[in-house]
């Protein structure tokens, strides 16, 4: 049987020094691999043993990386074991095949942004408009599919976000809040979409799922089992759904787990 295992990355199975989440003493910390460098700088990290695991389920199952970053801040990352065939990027934006992006699959999802939301030049200018500068950090456009603000988070005023959420919602886009990070994304622009095509494309008979945010919400709900971490957005909203398993685990010992709960169902070795 074909077992198709689409996860989110970032905070997901990969993690930052500020979201590793590590309370046990020192002398008990976790062994770490770094697998990601940025400006020759360590910037992402998974546990000794989870990319043990990850190596065990990229033999096992197709393992599809799944992520809202772009084509060039995925292709930073270098995970343990197999090449992935498959990767998804910028939500779904783009479907990567053997490192390349499918341009069939990336033409269809401009066709249906165009059809069903409002153009990203508005929704820019709308959080140029509004953002206050005391408060953003960085404005950026990813892969000319989206957008996002970086922001000091301990600033940023509850409220606006509120009206963003309800300003985006009413031109067929929706907001995300992940750490210093809001993201305007329209809705068709989604991670599940993007798995449906491989999992046609591989024939896959299951689908395996992980994340921790709100756009990873569709990707849960799309596969035949998932799981989520138990920090982010899904966990503080205490997001649920019949079949997504909501774990203890935060931080980085939660990717951990995420490959367990995968190698287990898949039937693999551990």
């Amino acid at each position: 049987m074909t077992v198709l295992v689409a996860s989110d990355l970032d905070r997901t199975l990969i993690y930052s020094a500020a979201a590793l989440a590590l309370t046990m003493p020192d002398a008990r910390a976790p062994r770490l691999l770094c697998v990601e460098v940025h400006e020759s700088k360590p910037l992402s990290y998974m546990t000794e043993t989870a990319a043990g695991l990850l190596t065990e389920l990229g033999d096992a199952a197709v393992f599809v990386p799944t992520t809202t970053r772009t084509r060039k801040q995925y292709q930073r990352i270098n995970l343990p074991g197999p090449p992935p065939e498959f990767a998804i990027c910028a939500n779904g934006g783009h479907l990567l095949v053997d490192g390349e992006t499918d341009r069939d699959w990336h033409a269809r999802v401009l066709a249906r942004l165009a059809d069903e939301c409002a153009p990203l030049a508005e929704v820019q200018e709308h959080l140029l408009r509004t953002a206050d500068p005391v408060w953003v950090r960085k404005q950026r456009v990813a892969d000319d599919l989206f957008a996002y603000l970086v922001v000091e988070r301990e600033l940023l005023p509850e409220e606006w976000v509120k009206e963003l959420a309800v300003w985006a919602e009413n031109r067929g886009w929706t907001v995300s809040l992940q750490g210093r990070k809001i993201y305007a994304v329209p809705v068709p622009l989604t991670k599940s979409a993007a798995m449906r095509e491989v999992a046609r494309r591989t024939g896959a008979e299951l689908t395996l799922a992980a994340g921790d945010s709100l756009l990873d919400a569709d990707l849960l709900l799309a596969a035949d089992q998932s799981w989520r971490p138990g920090h982010g957005e899904l966990a503080d909203a205490n997001w649920s759904a019949p079949m997504v398993k909501a774990l203890p685990e935060r931080g980085v010992l939660a990717g951990e787990r995420i490959l367990r709960e995968f190698l287990h169902r898949v039937g693999a070795p551990r």
